[in-house]
């Protein structure tokens, strides 16, 4: 049984998973933005750990409110 967070996807994956374009995540890479890839040769890669992690950091309580990670305690 292979360990999730150590898969790999493609841009294909994660844009069906995110609903947004394989151009979007084109972008997001040259501007340093999204979650971190990998780059084997040609080929871009996204490990699970770094999506979810990516994803995590973006969860919101509320729309004006920090990202759960940060924490909402002062």
């Amino acid at each position: 049984m292979q360990n999730t967070l150590h898969e790999l996807i493609t841009p294909r994956t994660l844009a069906a998973r995110w609903g947004l374009s394989q151009k979007t995540l084109e972008r997001w890479r040259m501007n340093g933005n999204g979650p971190a890839f990998l780059k084997l040769g040609s080929r871009v890669l996204y490990r699970m750990a770094d999506v979810s992690a990516h994803e995590a950091q973006r969860t919101r309580r509320c729309t004006a409110g920090q990202s759960i990670s940060e924490g909402i305690w002062r």
